[in-house]
């Protein structure tokens, strides 16, 4: 069964650096696109970073471009989220994703909060 563990969130100031880890498991990692996503309280959840199988080309929504980086190691079934020069506008809870078998699967997710 596909399990998706996040961890890596915490509390931190304006201007500083987190970095999340999503554990997958259940499937054959190495062959599919892994993304990220997150959702501030009253808000729908938005698309953060997508990294593809092969080759690890990675996208980002404008919001975070330049200040995110999405990495993945397939010897251990991990995929990254590097956030730098967080903004109070990053804090939610941040969901690791992929879609298998046609099917999206989640996380718990890990809460990310930017303040001073």
């Amino acid at each position: 069964q596909v399990q998706l563990v996040e961890s890596g969130g915490g509390l931190v100031q304006p201007g500083g650096s987190l970095r999340l880890s999503c554990a997958a498991s259940g499937f054959t990692f190495s062959r599919y696109a892994m993304n990220w996503y997150r959702q501030a309280p009253g808000k729908e959840r938005e698309f953060v970073a997508v990294i593809t199988p092969v080759g690890g080309s990675t996208s980002y929504p404008d919001s975070v471009k330049g200040r995110f980086t999405i990495s993945r190691d397939n010897a251990k079934n991990t995929v990254y989220l590097q956030m730098n020069s967080l903004k109070p506008e990053d804090t939610a809870l941040y969901y690791c994703n992929v879609i298998w078998v046609g099917r999206n699967y989640w996380g718990q997710g890990t809460q990310v909060t930017v303040s001073s």
